[in-house]
């Protein structure tokens, strides 16, 4: 058989996913009015007090807003595909992702600007413009824990760097309300509190302009889920080899490769396996866009033999659910020569119900390419496992193991 490849194309996943009951692309919206509020309320602070403090973060909440419309901007891109971009605008997300980071630093840098620079001094403070710079640290922090969780659900790196950037206008709003109490003890700890707040902001950004980049330049997919990938792969009866695994991302889907090699010689079949395979990978792994398995058959150097036995010395069991043991043997192709016998238990001999298939599952992880029996199997359970795993059953009339062999010789 010549080296197949399977491609299956994404079901089940429809434009617009739901999160938590609303549409991804609503949280784009929700940001735009949470920040619009954010920024009415800093400007009649700011009007108000003449406070310096309040007026950048009028500002902060200003840039806030444009990184929402980028983000919903972000989110309606990403979904769409054309004839120049086939695999979709998927990236989109993390261009929005790296272009947040810049707006992070950014008002890193404006605090740090305010907080050595400034010589302006704030006039008046009353107690409902605490109150009010309160309000504008809890709302965006209710608002972005519920936009990241929404974010790591989706698998959106734009809604996950929205709701971070939150995070850093919370301490910000910390440093507004810390200048008013200070100020109106005589205190100004404004520049201080600024400056230590900046190392949080810019850790942020940097996290985001990091994954962001990752993904943009094709990174790898991280460990843990390359590594249940690959235990899925491993798991199907009809895998030899896994040659090669490689997986990345593209906004928030995974596209996955594997080159792997099968017992099965038989093209249909084989494509059945890398079909059951693409579905047990999307069964287990979210957001998984694209699943694309080479496969071609492996060249065998031994051939592992297993037979029932009544006893170890070699008499074959009429029973093969029931056999008391198996016992193992290897041919060497090169020149015919039986090269290794093992003798195993059976381990579910005493099991009330489905013995035979669980006895037909164990012995294909064993590596068994062919089963001599002389019981007939056709139409039931292990028949089935074994096909489906490129097992061959071999029916032999012989007593014993020896005569078994020189029938399959002649």
């Amino acid at each position: 058989m010549s080296t197949g490849e399977s491609d299956l194309k994404p079901t089940g996943r429809v434009e617009g996913q739901e999160t938590y009951g609303v549409a991804v692309e609503h949280w784009g919206w929700g940001s735009i009015g949470i920040n619009l509020i954010l920024s009415l309320l800093n400007l009649g602070i700011a009007v108000a007090s003449g406070s310096l403090a309040v007026t950048s973060e009028m500002v902060h909440n200003l840039v806030d807003l444009m990184a929402s419309v980028v983000v919903l901007i972000g989110l309606k891109i990403s979904q769409r595909r054309s004839k120049s971009f086939p695999y979709g605008l998927y990236k989109v997300e993390n261009v929005v992702s790296v272009m947040l980071a810049g707006l992070i630093f950014f008002t890193g840098y404006e605090i740090v600007r305010e907080a050595l620079f400034s010589s302006r001094e704030q006039t008046i403070v009353n107690p409902w413009m605490l109150v009010g710079v309160l309000f504008s640290a809890v709302i965006p922090l209710i608002f972005s824990h519920f936009e990241l969780r929404a974010g790591r659900a989706a698998n959106s790196p734009s809604l996950i760097a929205s709701a971070l950037e939150y995070r850093t206008h919370i301490f910000s709003s910390g440093i507004v309300f810390i200048s008013l109490i200070s100020y109106s003890f005589g205190i100004n700890l404004d520049r201080l509190a600024a400056l230590l707040v900046v190392f949080f902001i810019t850790r942020t950004g940097w996290e985001l302009l990091k994954d962001g980049m990752r993904v943009l330049l094709d990174a790898s997919l991280d460990y843990e889920t390359l590594a249940q990938v690959r235990q899925i792969i491993e798991n199907d009866p009809a895998i030899v080899q896994i040659k090669t695994l490689t997986g990345r991302n593209s906004g928030r889907y995974r596209f996955l490769e594997a080159e792997v090699t099968l017992r099965i010689d038989d093209l249909k079949r084989a494509h059945d396996v890398s079909q059951r395979i693409e579905k047990a990978i999307r069964a287990e792994v979210p957001h998984v866009e694209r699943v694309l398995i080479h496969y071609e058959p492996t060249v065998p150097i031994y051939r592992c033999y297993a037979f029932p036995l009544t006893t170890p010395d070699g008499s074959l069991s009429e029973h093969f659910g029931e056999a008391p043991c198996f016992v193992l043997i290897r041919l060497r192709l090169s020149d015919r020569e039986f090269e290794k016998e093992e003798v195993i238990q059976n381990p579910y001999r005493e099991l009330s119900k489905a013995k035979g298939l669980r006895v037909a599952e164990w012995l294909v992880s064993q590596k068994v390419d062919r089963v001599v029996l002389k019981e007939n199997l056709k139409g039931k359970g292990p028949e089935y496992v074994f096909a489906d795993a490129g097992v061959e059953i071999i029916y032999t009339k012989a007593a014993s193991v020896s005569s078994a062999l020189d029938e399959m010789s002649e």
